[in-house]
């Protein structure tokens, strides 16, 4: 197993992507501590299954746009786990909204979770890991609208555009203690928040994507788990796209956008 004795923390492991990475990190021997925000039904349903599996799992509630939160989260870590092996930064908001009806609270609640949330949580498991000295693993989750952009996702795609800035620099800080920083970009994924913005969001997302559909969460994991394991030993400061070849195409669906731009208005 790849990550056998290890620990990792996940961010907004409570639903989608983070949920479906904190079981395959356990399945592969790592025990968890799942970040959430608002689901803790969710959290201690993705507990119990990583308990079930035989390894450790805590839950910590932290909102990750509030730096106090976020030593708090890592500081109940830190009294029930001696080293951290993993960080995962999966949580993130979308916070659809044209550019004319981007208000500073859209935009700062946006950039708050996904870029700062990211930063400073990237900072604590630094910390943790050099007074551990663990050679360990951050990686960012973001999307191909860092790539290419996306129409009413301003805040959004600018957030995981800076993730991706961030990501080069802090794989040159990190580098001398041998922690390793990557970023994988998923495409568009069929998770409860993509279906609720839109019904059709299969067959509207999939036909703009060459490989012909919409990827599930359980895709994600190979580059996750290639990311967080010794198998990419010589890998940092990367973005890898995830995405079914849309950032080589290029292609969105104006009706989605506007739809989702409308119902989260």
């Amino acid at each position: 197993m790849r990550l056998s004795g290890k620990t990792v923390l996940i961010t907004g492991a409570s639903k989608g992507i983070g949920r479906t990475l904190a079981l395959a990190c356990a399945r592969e021997g790592a025990d968890v501590i799942l970040n959430y925000n608002s689901d803790r039904a969710g959290a201690d349903a993705a507990a119990q299954e990583i308990r079930a599996l035989g390894r450790r799992a805590l839950i910590v509630r932290a909102d990750l746009g509030r730096v106090a939160q976020i030593n708090r989260m890592f500081a109940q870590a830190r009294r029930h786990f001696d080293r951290l092996d993993v960080l995962i930064n999966n949580a993130g908001l979308t916070g659809w909204a044209s550019f004319f009806d981007t208000t500073e609270e859209k935009w700062d609640v946006v950039l708050d979770t996904n870029l700062k949330g990211t930063f400073f949580c990237s900072l604590a498991a630094a910390r943790w890991m050099r007074e551990t000295k663990t050679a360990g693993s951050i990686v960012n989750v973001s999307t191909q609208c860092a790539q290419l952009a996306v129409t009413n996702l301003v805040a959004y795609g600018t957030s995981k555009a800076g993730i991706h800035g961030m990501t080069k620099q802090l794989a040159i800080e990190l580098a001398p203690l041998g922690i390793r920083v990557n970023t994988f970009a998923p495409g568009p994924v069929n998770v409860e928040r993509n279906l609720k913005d839109d019904p059709d969001y299969r067959d509207v997302w999939g036909a703009m994507i060459p490989l012909g559909r919409t990827a599930e969460a359980e895709e994600m994991v190979g580059p996750a788990l290639f990311l967080a394991s010794n198998d990419s030993s010589y890998v940092t400061g990367q973005t890898f796209y995830v995405d079914g070849g849309w950032t080589v195409q290029g292609m969105v669906p104006a009706s989605n956008v506007q739809k989702a731009a409308k119902k989260n208005r």
